[in-house]
Order: structure tokens, then C-alpha cells, then sequence
């Protein structure tokens, strides 16, 4: 009979499987009902080995964190081929699919994150460490809008526009996790169409805006969200 011998596995090699771990753990509940007994037994160690790699939970919940930080602004990054319609559409697809795939993660984070247990701090300077990933995937998801709109110094107006809609699609997204009770493809198809609007409103007061609006336009298809946004409308008016 063969006995299996379990692998040593090296300081960063564990600290990435806690890491794991807990994100796992993070995702299906909210991190203030996870303990590290649980981030022990699901990692195959014991507790006091946690706290060998980790001073607290909370220091594991920040590395969890940045790796979902991390994990969320490179589903902003899409390539800059296509209607603009499109290439959006699939952008907020990515980002639903992050917000089912970590649910309860993601709402603590837009939240704020975990309570602070007592004698525990976050490294990045308490709960402004939260903030501080979450406008790290805000700020990543701006650069990458612009440059799909081919803008390097955007006007205030559409300044605006872009960190309005940015905040709409977390709103919305976690309105949708309670109760999940508008369909997801809605969802996203509306944050698209949302985007258009916010541009097309802003147009009516600004010229470059307008201008803006006619380019995003113009390689739109027929049956593009935003050239189906505008029939709609019509349609709606008439």
C-alpha cells in the first residue's frame, strides 16, 4: 500500500494559497462571517500556521483584497477593435461576471470592507486602506474608457460622464446581488445604453461633447446598444 506524501510547499507558495483561499472563502460569504479557523481547515493547515504567514485576518483579507482589486481592473481591458457599443458590452459582461463569480466579496468592498477587529489595523492606513484599492480599479476602468474614446485631456463635462457611469455600475451592481430580481443581460445591455445617455445629455450644453457623441455614433451598427438605444427612444417619443 502507497502512502501519499504531502508537499512541503515554500513561504510564498503558501502565502498564495491562503490568499486563494480566503478569496474563495470571501466570495460565497461576507468576510466578517469567515474565520481564520476556516481559512485553516479549508487550506489543510492549522490555525497557529495562518498566523505564521499572517498577523490577522484582516492582513489576509487585505492581500484577498488587492488580488480581486487586481482580478476586477483587468476585466476593464479590452481590445480597441470594433463599435465602441460592442467593445462596452463586453467590458460590463466581464464585470458582472466578477460581481456573481464574488458576491458577498464584492459588497463588503464597495461597502468599505470588514469590521476592524480590535488591536488590528489596516497596513494601507486603517479603512481608507479600502478605498484606496477601490478608486485603484476606478481610476484603471477611467484610463481604459479613454483611451477607447481616444481622448488623452477629457473636458469636464465628459470627466463627469465617465466617474458618474463608473459609480452607476456599482450601484447597480449591487442593487442586482439583492435579490438578483432584474435579469443580468438587462442589466448590462441598460449600463451600456446608460453610458450613451449620460453623453448624449451632456451633449445638449456642450459642444465637444456633441462631437463625441457623433463619433461614438458613427461605427455604431444598426443593431449596436447604441444605435438601438436611439430607435428605441424614437419609437418611445412617437
Amino acid at each position: 500500500m502507497t502512502t501519499g506524501v504531502r508537499r512541503r510547499m515554500g513561504v510564498e507558495e503558501r502565502r498564495e494559497q491562503l490568499i486563494g483561499v480566503a478569496l474563495e472563502l470571501f466570495s460565497r460569504r461576507s468576510p466578517d462571517a469567515v474565520s481564520i479557523d476556516e481559512i485553516a481547515s479549508a487550506a489543510g493547515i492549522s490555525r497557529p500556521l495562518v498566523y505564521h504567514y499572517f498577523p490577522g485576518k484582516l492582513s489576509l483579507y487585505e492581500a484577498a483584497l488587492q488580488r480581486a482589486a487586481d482580478d476586477l481592473a483587468a476585466r476593464f481591458v479590452e481590445p480597441h477593435e470594433g463599435p465602441l457599443g460592442a467593445r462596452l458590452l463586453r467590458v460590463v459582461r466581464r464585470f458582472f461576471d466578477f460581481v456573481d463569480q464574488h458576491g458577498p466579496g464584492f459588497a463588503a468592498l464597495m461597502r468599505g470592507g470588514p469590521a476592524v477587529p480590535a488591536g488590528e489595523t489596516f497596513t494601507r492606513g486603517g479603512a481608507s486602506g479600502t478605498t484606496v484599492l477601490v478608486d485603484g480599479v476606478r481610476q484603471a476602468a477611467y484610463v481604459q474608457i479613454l483611451a477607447h474614446l481616444k481622448i488623452d485631456q477629457p473636458p469636464a463635462r465628459l470627466d463627469l460622464v465617465i466617474r458618474s457611469w463608473l459609480s452607476l455600475a456599482e450601484s447597480t451592481a449591487l442593487v442586482w446581488l439583492d435579490g438578483r430580481r432584474i435579469p443580468r443581460a438587462e442589466l448590462e445591455m441598460q449600463l451600456v445604453r446608460d453610458f450613451a445617455a449620460l453623453v448624449a445629455v451632456s451633449a445638449l450644453y456642450d459642444d465637444e461633447m456633441a462631437g463625441l457623441l457623433r463619433h461614438m455614433l458613427a461605427d455604431e451598427p444598426t443593431e449596436g446598444p447604441f444605435a438601438d438605444l436611439i430607435g428605441r427612444l424614437m419609437t418611445l417619443a412617437s
